[in-house]
C-alpha cells in the first residue's frame, strides 16, 4: 500500500511512525493481552502512561509547576464556553478576531459572559492582522483571547501582545507543539488534538493554577477545571485511545529533536511552498498579508476557478490528498502540521509547477 501525502486541516495526518506502533500494539497493549481501548483507565498500566505522556509534554514545551496539564474532551469548540464558564465568572473578556475560529470563539463565550471585541480585522476580510496599537484592551477583563493561527484564513500571529496583568486565553488547536513556546505568556491554552497533536476527541488544556480557583461554586462539577486537575484528568472516562496516541506522538516529537528542530522544518515547509505560489506569475495567489501568512495552513487560490475540480481531481490522482479549500473561503489549501513531511511538499510543489505548465 502507498500511503498518500495528506494536506487535511483536521483530523490530519499522523506521523507514519506513530501509525506503525499503533499497529502493532493494537491487539496486545503494553503485554496486557489487550487493546489500549479495552483496559481501564484507572488500572496502573493506563496511569503510568498517562503519566509519562504529561512529563513528555511538560518536557516538550517548558511547562513548569505553576501550569496544570489537563487531558480533557470536547474538542475546541466545547472550550470556547467552559474557559469562560471557569474563568470569567461576574467579568467580561476582550476578544480579538483574526477569523473564523476566532469569530465563532467570541459568539459562543457571549452565551455565558460579557464579551468585548477588542479588535478584529473582519474588515479586511481576515487577510492580516489588527494593529496591535488599535487594541481597545480593558485593563478588568477577565481574559484576552486570541487565536494565534486561524486555519480557514491562513493567518497567523507571530508574537504576542503585552496585555499587563490581563490573562492571555488562546486556542492553539493548529500550532501546539509546532515551534517552542513561552508558556509563561500564557493564562491558559486549550487545543484540540486532531491537528499536531493526535486523533479527534482529546483537547489538551494548560492553565495558571491560579486561574483554576476562578470558578464558581454554581458550576457543576463535570465542567469545571479544577475538579479535572485535582483527579488528574480522570474525574470522568477520558478519550483513551486518542490520549495514547497523542503520548507516542510526544515520544515521536522527542526523538524527532524536539520542537526547535519541528520548528525549522515547519517554517522550511511553509517558504517552499509560499515561494511556490508567489513564484507562479498569477496563477496561483495566496491573499495574505506576508507579514501574517501561517506556517501551518496554506490557503491558496487559482488564476481560473474553473480550474478547481481539475486541480483536486489531477492533485488527488497524484496522491496528495486533503487540498480542498474551507467552504469559506474556497479555493485550495494545504495543512503543513509536523507530520508533513518535507518530501510532501516537494510532490505538491512539483505538481502545482506542471499543472500550471499544462493548463496556464
Amino acid at each position: 500500500m502507498t500511503r498518500a501525502f495528506n494536506f487535511s486541516a483536521g483530523p490530519a495526518a499522523l506521523p507514519d511512525a506513530v501509525l506503525e506502533r499503533v499497529r502493532d500494539e493494537m491487539l496486545d497493549w503494553n503485554g496486557t493481552g489487550a487493546s489500549v481501548m479495552e483496559v481501564s483507565h484507572r488500572g496502573a498500566a493506563f496511569e503510568a502512561m498517562a503519566a509519562q505522556s504529561e512529563q513528555d509534554l511538560r518536557e516538550l514545551l517548558g511547562i513548569g509547576d505553576d501550569h496544570a496539564v489537563l487531558f480533557l474532551q470536547g474538542g475546541a469548540t466545547q472550550h470556547f464556553v467552559q474557559v469562560p464558564m471557569n474563568i470569567a465568572h461576574g467579568a467580561s473578556a476582550d476578544y480579538v478576531i483574526t477569523g473564523h475560529w476566532g469569530a465563532r470563539a467570541a459568539k459562543l463565550a457571549s452565551q455565558v459572559c460579557s464579551v468585548r471585541i477588542a479588535a478584529s480585522s473582519a474588515q479586511g476580510g481576515f487577510r492580516g492582522l489588527p494593529a496591535a496599537g488599535d487594541w481597545q484592551l480593558d485593563r478588568n477583563a477577565a481574559y484576552v483571547h486570541i487565536t494565534p493561527n486561524e486555519t480557514i484564513h491562513g493567518v497567523e500571529m507571530h508574537g504576542l501582545p503585552d496585555t499587563g496583568a490581563v490573562p492571555i486565553v488562546a486556542d492553539m488547536s493548529s500550532t501546539l507543539l509546532s515551534r517552542p513556546l513561552d508558556i509563561s505568556r500564557y493564562g491558559l491554552i486549550y487545543a484540540c488534538a486532531q491537528k499536531n497533536i493526535g486523533p479527534s476527541g482529546l483537547v489538551l488544556l494548560i492553565v495558571r493554577r491560579d486561574l483554576l480557583s476562578r470558578a464558581p461554586d454554581s458550576l457543576p462539577e463535570i465542567f469545571r477545571y479544577d475538579r479535572h486537575a485535582a483527579q488528574r484528568s480522570l474525574l470522568n472516562t477520558p478519550a483513551t485511545f486518542s490520549w495514547y496516541v497523542s503520548a507516542l506522538v510526544f515520544r515521536w516529537l522527542r526523538e524527532q529533536g524536539g520542537l526547535q528542530a519541528m520548528a525549522q522544518r515547519n517554517q522550511a515547509k511553509a517558504a517552499a511552498l509560499y515561494a511556490a505560489i508567489d513564484g507562479s506569475g498569477g496563477f496561483y495567489r495566496n491573499e495574505v498579508d506576508p507579514a501574517a501568512r501561517s506556517w501551518m495552513n496554506v490557503p491558496f487560490q487559482l488564476r481560473d476557478p474553473g480550474l478547481d475540480s481539475t486541480f483536486l481531481a489531477e492533485s488527488a490522482a497524484a496522491g496528495l490528498i486533503g487540498l480542498k479549500g474551507h467552504r469559506v473561503v474556497g479555493g485550495m489549501r494545504a495543512s503543513l502540521y509536523n507530520a508533513m513531511t518535507m518530501a510532501g511538499v516537494g510532490q505538491l510543489v512539483d505538481f502545482m509547477a506542471d499543472f500550471a505548465r499544462r493548463h496556464g
